[in-house]
């Protein structure tokens, strides 16, 4: 039944049907098939609305509200230019200086999507005429923008723990060692290419706290976000609200960046992006809703429990499935589809729950980079169109297996990312 379920929605995505419209028309032909009559049509609002009924999600659209301030604002080009003057004298300095740009952003935006095309559209023209590979140049982009999801805030995370009922406070504090760790394993690999390239002089000391000053107040946004949710001053979702409002000021009044007519197509495409994850979570729910009457978790759970298979088998198992779907789906239908199922599956072998959250992020991350469908692969293409697509792919494959051997150094060592939770909350 769920072979057949599947098929349908990938014959859907196939003659080109957006996810949420795949994934509702599935439900609902489920449910008229296996509920009869015309009572689904009573199921359908009361799922959709029980989908978006959580106090949780309202941190989503603030959170994009503020990564949607925030570019227009151009607060990544100023984070590049601290990196560049900061860690340029470095071997491979200014893919150094992309890779904490992207950290950095990433901590204060919390979209990949945003933290590519923000520091990308710096940092490829820059690195191009200072001689580096232009291969080298786009995988360092495009994987580094995929920190937008793993280091808080993190609107997956937050979808995450509507889901699944864990704290997002504990949820946004277990990505933070691992991207601090992703980030700097990219360092390491973008010094290591870059040995032989010609190093920058090196920046006066008055000229880097120059710019420090100029970018301070963009770099006390995450301290502000994640340091008030974990000193107990707001919870998670009036944190974004805070944030937002700090995003405002300091792009109006300190940067002057961002001016009143610009808030009409800031908040268009708020709402553009907002619509669209709700929208694919209701068509998740109603999916769900049949697979749940269908008690195929259920189902799948007996699978697992009568084949007697060794834990970490399945645990590979549903990393599999999970890189497969990075290859034809975005990061939040994969989380909103497979979560559902793979969250009592994950729970019953005696796997560590928040833990697995940053091994399901990181896969995400790989799905960013992944072709077909790598979200980052095509924003990169588009924002440097003089590039091919294969020299973005071929650029990204060294940073995917870094992030593969994360997820490896996670299992090894599963304190990488609980630790930190168990102190602080």
């Amino acid at each position: 039944m769920l072979l057949g379920f599947t098929v349908l929605i990938i014959f859907l995505l196939l003659i080109g049907m957006p996810v949420a419209f795949a994934l509702s028309l599935a439900g609902v032909l489920g449910m008229a098939c296996f509920l009869g009559g015309a009572a689904f049509f009573t199921q359908i609002p009361v799922i959709a609305y029980k989908t978006l009924d959580d106090f949780v999600l309202t941190a989503v659209p603030l959170y994009i509200l503020m990564s949607q301030i925030l570019l227009k604002g151009k607060v990544g080009n100023d984070l590049f230019e601290l990196g560049s003057k900061w860690l340029g004298h470095l071997p491979g300095g200014l893919g150094v200086a992309t890779v904490f740009a992207c950290a950095i952003f990433a901590a204060i935006s919390g979209s990949s999507v945003a933290t590519a095309v923000t520091i990308g559209a710096m940092a490829i023209p820059e690195m191009l005429r200072r001689g580096y590979e232009r291969k080298a140049v786009l995988g360092t982009v495009a994987a580094g923008g995929t920190l937008g999801i793993l280091i808080p805030p993190s609107i997956p995370m937050i979808l995450y723990g509507s889901i699944t009922g864990e704290s997002v406070g504990k949820l946004f504090l277990s990505g933070i060692v691992p991207g601090i760790l992703l980030t700097l394993l990219f360092i390491v690999y973008v010094v290591f290419q870059s040995r032989h390239m010609p190093r920058q002089l090196p920046v006066s000391w008055p000229e880097r706290f120059r710019v420090l000053r100029e970018t301070i107040w963009g770099l006390l946004l995450p301290v502000l976000v994640v340091g008030g949710i974990y000193s107990g001053l707001f919870t998670p979702t009036e944190a974004a609200a805070v944030g937002t409002v700090y995003s405002l000021i300091i792009t109006f009044f300190v940067y002057r960046s961002v001016a009143l007519a610009d808030m009409p197509e800031i908040l268009v495409e708020t709402v553009k992006t907002t619509s669209m994850i709700f929208a694919i979570m209701i068509g998740a729910m109603l999916f769900g809703f049949i697979l749940t009457v269908l008690q195929v978790p259920q189902a799948l759970m007996h699978i697992v429990t009568d084949a007697g298979m060794n834990r970490w088998c399945v645990f590979i198992g549903i990393n599999i499935v999970l890189l497969i779907l990075g290859c034809v789906l975005e990061t939040v239908s994969i989380i909103l589809i497979t979560l559902p199922m793979i969250y009592p599956i994950v729970k019953h072998l005696g796997f560590d729950l928040i833990w697995f959250n940053v091994i399901m992020l990181i896969n995400m991350e790989l799905a960013l980079i992944t072709p077909p469908i790598g979200m980052n692969l095509f924003v990169i293409k588009g924002i440097s169109p003089d590039s091919k697509i294969q020299q973005i792919i071929q650029g990204s494959i060294p940073f995917a297996l870094i992030m593969a051997a994360e997820v490896v150094l996670l299992c090894f060592v599963p304190d990488i990312a609980t630790w930190l939770p168990s102190v602080l909350q």
